[in-house]
């Protein structure tokens, strides 16, 4: 139980729980905890060092700032007031970015975007050229096949290929 004991309801709290005995224990010694308060969302942030450490474009925007300078990785309608589907939609966009990530296993270069457009899915990646031009090739029909026959809607790969990951900044 975390209880600030800067105000003088918190020490009439404590008073009340001290004399009801819920801050005994079983085995008869007082056991009370208090923590004070952390407001610090630290998820997703990536630590300032020496300038040496390449970060992508999408790394380097901290996650508030999402929808401000950096859009999303998944654009669809289901998020509006009064549609349905947007945990089938989530499902759906997860089961797709471990499909690429599996098929082009090494050669993503950035985070995969997935844009919905009525009853087209198009999904755009950056590759970096690892396997020779017939395979990719090979791997971009693939795709697009299977997951036709997944979802039973045309799907469409936009793929460019880089030498090298594309740095943003470096931290």
């Amino acid at each position: 139980m975390a209880v600030s004991l800067s105000s003088t309801g918190s020490v009439k709290l404590l008073g009340a729980l001290v004399r009801s005995g819920s801050l005994w224990s079983s085995s008869g010694s007082r056991a009370l905890h208090v923590t004070a308060v952390c407001c610090k969302n630290r998820a997703a942030r990536i630590r300032v060092g020496k300038g040496y450490r390449p970060l992508t474009y999408e790394e380097s925007f901290y996650p508030h700032q999402i929808g401000h300078r950096k859009g999303w990785l998944s654009h669809n309608t289901s998020n509006l007031k009064g549609e349905e589907g947007a945990a089938e939609r989530t499902i759906e966009d997860v089961f797709i970015r471990r499909f690429i990530f599996g098929t082009f296993h090494g050669c993503l270069a950035d985070e995969i975007v997935i844009k919905r457009r009525g009853n087209l899915l198009i999904v755009c990646a950056l590759m970096l050229q690892k396997l020779p031009p017939q395979k990719f090739y090979f791997l971009i029909g693939y795709s697009e096949t299977i997951l036709s026959y997944f979802y039973k809607c045309p799907i469409k790969l936009e793929i460019q290929t880089l030498q090298d990951k594309a740095v943003y900044k470096y931290l």
